[in-house]
């Protein structure tokens, strides 16, 4: 299967259930026809902490000293700012209860004629054994989780089950069942202790056939044909809701009806980009859990692209991806399952713009627009500035700063809106060209805050970037607040050249760019590579996994090999002498992505080879953080499309980059409904015979193009450059490379 996933027997742990999605409502499947379960998730459902009404506190007054400290070389003086302030965790995400259709036996392995499996291109999932058949999909059209079983001779108890790994003891839980002609409306409601916040699931059950009747907190089904569940979650404060309308509200269609309403709307989206690897044919047709066991397979990368491009697109709607996508189903989240800036958010909607997934950066322009005063609160109160300061973690809720810890002191990172509002810009590349009037609005508060900001200097005259934080890593030789960060000089420059360019009427335009032109150069080290920190005397820190003083390099694309070559050779060796510290995920991930840019093929399969060989995978195809399937956690399976598709193209408004960095994994294949930054649409076939590429404008463009080493186009003399592309919207163009 390309476009989907299968095993031999029920899922018996939550984390290899299979996953269905709209970007509200999520479920996690488990197949059993024993004990059909189906965990529900919503991304609303938050379980307040105390975090909720925390603001940020208000240092700014003493911001004057600390700068004057750091610049004076007290290299632990960022330690007392913010000192006494509590790590506050946000608001932990939580699953909200399992549908259960239990029967008086179960089936945990693989038997002759049991099959469970996912299709990506509708997001149903199904499970089948004997007469028994099971199917859930979560709607598009109608918001709604819908489960159909067919069993001649059903008999089965139904109920909804809120007591999941980790339920606080102290919930209060309230059911209520009325049965109808048709079968039964359920409602369980839940409270959180010491809050007036509660959230309700209702279901309503349609019975085809047999007898109904109240059995303990549920109903008992004696005799059914079949059996359909329509389920809804929704969490707010007050009294309690009115049931009947809530179960009036829930669509009455039967499953076939309600499955072609959403089908096209999630098809399209799933089906716009498609990878196709030559020589995964021969193991396609493996059950997910056997590929995971066969690490090279170019069937297993050719699958977890269309995996994580699917649970990617299933998790976006209402919000964007959190730490574990849209899914949990354990109350204790790790990092509260929050949506956690300074890298796993960045890399899990990395394809969205290049990979046409419109919903996801969608889903992620509701995050950040929607939390736009509380950022700006983050800049007044810690640094006294207007414009916005992002915060390193955020339940969906409050977008405030809470993050004080020392080793951690995130309060100091100033680069977290640069980064989250990159995704937006590629987005408004592909599409018109120009950011909207608000994504410029946007961009503009970022530059106040660093004309509010950079008001310090080093011994040279230049700006310095006083305080500076960059995660989360530390000098070996200093505490973790510091000078000059290279994350936040390159975050600083961008953000400041960016609005002027997109903003060149604003009354601060020219300010911003003479600014930028102020900030100091990027410091190459005594080993060669970019330093971290571009402050003299701050000694490296080289095992890490985070790569934040290459952002730069990706995505901001300032450093690359073709512009900049002298900085991009000291960022590879920057590459090289990083190490991955504690396995996480994520940073084998972020690592392919920069060696893609730098075009290092042979670090890119590494990198690929380490996730994929790493035990990351549940059999879900959902993802850990760690090694041996350890924290549920959605970061690979979201980042990793991303990484190939660097691998394989690159673009920005002015250049073309075709096969920069080819992994082994992939000597033969296709690229289809890919999205460039300069407005094209393309194609992409390659093999050792050669390459293809066929561009499609929407609108007309000059693009500098390039392409891996050992790849020439047919058409340009050995040894010389490529001429500029000249594209006309509406007129395809053919690009086609010789043999490697």
């Amino acid at each position: 299967m390309i476009d989907g996933t299968w095993e031999p027997a029920p899922a018996t742990r939550w984390e290899d259930a299979f996953l269905s999605g709209n970007g509200h409502h999520g479920a996690m499947v488990y197949g059993d026809p024993g004990d059909d379960r189906v965990i529900v998730d919503h991304h609303t459902l938050v379980r307040p902490n105390g975090s909720e009404n925390v603001r940020p506190p208000e240092l700014a007054d003493g911001l004057g000293r600390l700068q004057d400290a750091l610049l004076a070389g007290d290299v632990t003086a960022a330690e007392g700012f913010g000192a006494g302030h509590p790590l506050v965790w946000v608001q932990p995400f939580h699953p909200a209860f399992q549908t259960r259709v239990r029967r008086d036996r179960g089936l945990h392995e693989a038997v002759a004629g049991y099959r469970r499996e996912v299709d990506f291109t509708t997001g149903e999932v199904t499970a089948s054994y004997e007469a028994w058949r099971s199917r859930v999909f979560v709607s598009r059209a109608d918001d709604v989780i819908v489960q159909h079983i067919t069993d001649l001779g059903l008999s089965a108890h139904l109920f909804l089950d809120h007591a999941l790994p980790g339920a606080p003891a102290q919930l209060a839980v309230g059911r209520t069942t009325v049965l109808t002609p048709e079968g039964a409306n359920l409602a369980l409601r839940i409270g959180y202790p010491g809050s007036d916040v509660a959230y309700t699931g209702v279901t309503v059950a349609r019975v085809d056939g047999g007898t109904v009747h109240v059995a303990d907190e549920g109903i008992r089904v004696e005799g059914a044909r079949s059996l359909t569940l329509t389920t809804r979650v929704r969490r707010g404060a007050g009294g309690h809701p009115d049931l009947a309308a809530l179960w009036a509200a829930l669509p009455h269609e039967d499953y076939d009806a309600l499955l072609s309403r959403h089908r096209p709307l999630h098809r399209t989206a799933y089906g716009r980009t498609t990878l196709t690897l030559r020589e995964a044919a021969r193991e396609r047709d493996l059950p997910g859990s056997a590929l995971l066991r066969t690490p090279k397979s170019p069937a297993l990368l050719e699958r977890l692209f269309a995996a994580g491009r699917y649970h990617l697109l299933s998790s976006s709607g209402l919000l964007p991806p959190r730490l574990t996508g849209l899914w949990t189903g354990d109350w204790e989240t790790a990092w509260s399952g929050a949506f956690t800036t300074n890298a796993n958010l960045n890399l899990q909607i990395a394809s969205a713009a290049s990979a046409a997934l419109p919903e996801v950066t969608e889903a992620h322009a509701a995050l950040v627009h929607g939390q736009l005063a509380d950022w700006q609160d983050n800049a007044r109160a810690l640094f006294g500035a207007r414009g916005i300061v992002a915060p390193s973690h955020t339940d969906g809720e409050s977008g405030h700063t809470r993050h004080f810890q020392r080793a951690y002191p995130l309060h100091l990172w100033t680069a977290g809106a640069d980064w989250l509002l990159q995704p937006l810009l590629e987005h408004a590349e592909v599409t018109t060209g120009t950011p909207d009037p608000r994504l410029t609005a946007a961009l503009v508060e970022v530059a106040l805050f660093y004309e509010d900001f950079l008001t310090r200097e080093d011994p040279d005259g230049r700006v310095a970037v006083v305080p500076s934080y960059s995660p989360e890593n530390r000098p070996a030789n200093a505490s973790w607040g510091t000078v000059n960060a290279t994350m936040d000089i390159a975050a600083a420059r961008h953000a400041l050249t960016t609005a002027a360019a997109h903003a060149p009427g604003h009354p601060s335009a020219g300010r911003w760019r003479a600014l930028a032109d102020r900030l100091p150069d990027h410091l190459v080290n005594e080993d060669g590579a970019l330093a971290e920190w571009a402050w003299p005397g701050l000694a490296e820190t080289y095992d890490h996994r985070h790569l934040s003083h290459l952002y730069p390099v990706w995505p901001l694309d300032e450093i690359n090999p073709y512009d900049t070559p002298q900085p991009a050779r000291a960022a590879h060796r920057a590459l090289e002498l990083r190490g991955s510290e504690n396995d996480s995920a994520h940073g084998h991930l972020h690592h392919a992505l920069i060696a893609a840019r730098l075009r290092d093929p042979a670090r890119v399969s590494a990198a690929l080879d380490a996730v994929l060989g790493g035990d990351f995978f549940h059999d879900s195809l959902m993802s850990a953080h760690y090694p041996s399937r350890n924290v549920y956690n959605a970061d690979a399976a979201h980042a990793l499309p991303a990484a190939v598709i660097e691998a394989l193209v690159q673009s920005t408004p002015g250049r073309l980059v075709l096969l920069p960095a080819l992994p082994a994994a992939c000597p033969a294949g296709e690229l289809r409904g890919l999205r460039t930054r300069f407005g094209a649409g393309l194609d992409l076939s390659w093999s050792d015979g050669g390459a293809t590429a066929v561009l499609r404008p929407t609108r007309d463009a000059r693009v500098d193009l390039r392409t891996g080493d050992g790849h020439t186009l047919t058409e340009t003399p050995a040894g010389d450059p490529p001429a500029p592309l000249e594209l006309t919207a509406g007129v395809d163009r053919v690009l086609t490379l010789g043999p490697r």
